[in-house]
């Protein structure tokens, strides 16, 4: 289930990045039936911001609102975020090798939504006060200073456009000329027109911020002078975070802007690899939330398009990633039968079951020998035959179903008890594979449901391999129990009978009988 360096994990695209385009491409691909793995490392470029601007029905929200609403949204699709850096990207067959510190993940295709860091002038107590009074794009935070003492630092070509788009936010604009070698001839030709319309420009770097009271009050120049600024607006150099990508061959080239780093694509994202994408700040600087996010939808649209052409191409090519990881051990399990199990169906008169998720076959040879007719459900055909072969040796008889719950085709009722252990069923809206299990059980019949708990669990700085919340979860399914069809017995957090080695000490255990 792993390599040496840890978890290893398969689906078809692998997006590296999870604010605005990383979340957007998840959405478009999920809502494709396509398996996804998010990896985010927690550093959005906005995230110094307290507020985003001109992202319809998002306008004046956080950032981290966006995200949160995002990941909840890709979620309910069944994409899973895993909390973590990638170091680097490698080819391997016909599959990416996303490798983390902890482990890898493998996919088809890999879409790159790292974004960018500006790096800013070097003033001192200018990044105090950066993402607030300090800003740099009057499209995303020009209004919130509006008719206020705008000072622009001049450090590059484009600083008269930029002292240009302020001005018409405010009359009261200064620029002062950080560094007119950066800024070039044509640039200081451009300023000295501006100051002609108003616009003070003061021809002396800035070494420092004058601040009261935590508040910037103005920039220090080298002379001593102070130029009092309500708000300083600077030129960042953008910097596309895209090293992971070098042993592909993809490494950052300079923008035409001369302002920042970008990984090249074409128009809907594709770069010079087949199968790795880029969108959002990492492909293009100047993008705000909004055609961030739009370009990440267009790149995961057309990821899908070629997934499509490649499954055409070569079916075989797209094994689920339960096949391949039971394909890829000897035995992935203890071979035991759960002990909630054995504590909940030793009083029970053994009648027809339905084993959800059986994996290996454990649970289900161990209810064929108390008497009980069982059919075994997994997606993964590998461990339906390790669960054949188990119930052989024991010689017990098992019927095992390859398909997931909602395409199964079970007549409802038709089960006297229904078992889910730690559930591994991708989240969908509807939540179809819910409403499956439950029509499975007949009247008078038992579901029983155990899964993690995992209250207070710390991951201490490594990353989990699976993201349990894109995965349906016991609570969901108990809000799911119609008190007029269904009793709820228990549904609670126990501990976790002896004899297990893992690191959660608590099950959350669902058990109710249908009327």
């Amino acid at each position: 289930m792993s390599d040496s360096n840890g978890f290893q994990r398969w689906c078809d695209v692998a997006v590296i990045g999870g604010s605005a385009a990383g979340l957007a491409g998840a959405l478009m691909l999920a809502r494709s039936r396509r398996s996804v793995i998010v990896v985010d490392g927690g550093e959005p470029r906005n995230a110094p911001a307290a507020h985003m601007h001109g992202y319809l029905g998002y306008e004046g929200k956080s950032p981290s609102e966006l995200v949160a609403a995002g990941r909840e949204e890709v979620r309910s699709y069944g994409v899973e975020i895993l909390e973590g850096q990638v170091d680097t990207v490698e080819r391997d067959g016909d599959r990416f090798v996303a490798r983390l510190a902890d482990g890898v993940v493998r996919a088809r295709k890999v879409l790159v939504a790292t974004g960018a860091t500006d790096e800013l002038p070097a003033i001192d107590g200018l990044a105090d006060h950066w993402g607030d009074q300090v800003i740099h794009c009057p499209y995303c935070h020009g209004w919130e200073v509006r008719d206020q003492r705008i000072v622009v630092v001049a450090s590059n070509p484009m600083a008269a456009h930029q002292a240009g788009l302020f001005r018409q936010l405010s009359d009261d604009v200064t620029v002062v000329v950080h560094d007119p070698e950066a800024v070039g001839e044509q640039g200081l030709a451009a300023l000295v027109d501006l100051s002609q319309h108003g616009v003070e420009v003061v021809a002396e770097p800035a070494m420092r911020v004058v601040a009261s009271g935590g508040r910037m009050t103005g920039l220090e120049l080298r002379s001593g002078q102070i130029v009092d600024a309500d708000a300083v607006a600077v030129a960042t150099f953008i910097r596309a975070r895209a090293d992971m990508l070098a042993p592909l061959g993809i490494e950052p080239v300079v923008h035409p802007s001369g302002i920042a780093t970008s990984i090249e694509v074409g128009d809907m994202g594709a770069t010079a690899v087949r199968g790795v994408y880029a969108a959002g700040n990492v492909a293009n600087p100047m993008l705000q939330v909004l055609p961030a996010a739009a370009a990440g939808s267009m790149a995961g649209a057309v990821i899908n398009a070629e997934l499509v052409h490649d499954d055409l191409a070569d079916a075989a090519a797209s094994p689920n990633e339960w096949d391949l990881r039971y394909g890829s051990a000897d035995q992935v399990w203890s071979g035991n039968p759960n002990g909630t199990l054995v504590v909940e169906v030793d009083a029970m008169e053994p009648g027809r079951v339905l084993d959800v998720g059986c994996g290996e076959g454990a649970d289900s040879v161990w209810l064929a020998e108390q008497g009980w007719k069982v059919v075994a459900l997994d997606v993964a055909a590998p461990a339906l035959e390790r669960a054949s072969a188990a119930a052989a040796s024991r010689g017990v008889s098992v019927e095992t179903v390859c398909a997931d719950l909602p395409s199964a085709g079970f007549e409802p009722g038709s089960f006297d008890l229904v078992s889910l252990f730690y559930p591994a069923i991708p989240r969908t809206p509807e939540g179809e594979a819910i409403e499956a299990m439950l029509d499975a059980v007949s009247p008078g019949g038992t579901l029983l449901v155990v899964g993690h708990s995992f209250d207070g669990h710390v991951h201490h700085g490594h990353t989990p391999a699976f993201d349990q919340r894109a995965y349906v979860q016991v609570d969901d399914i108990a809000a799911r129990l119609d008190t007029a069809t269904w009793t709820i017995v228990e549904h609670g957090v126990r501990n976790r009978p002896a004899g297990h080695n893992t690191h959660h000490h608590d099950d959350i255990v669902l058990r109710a009988t249908k009327h």
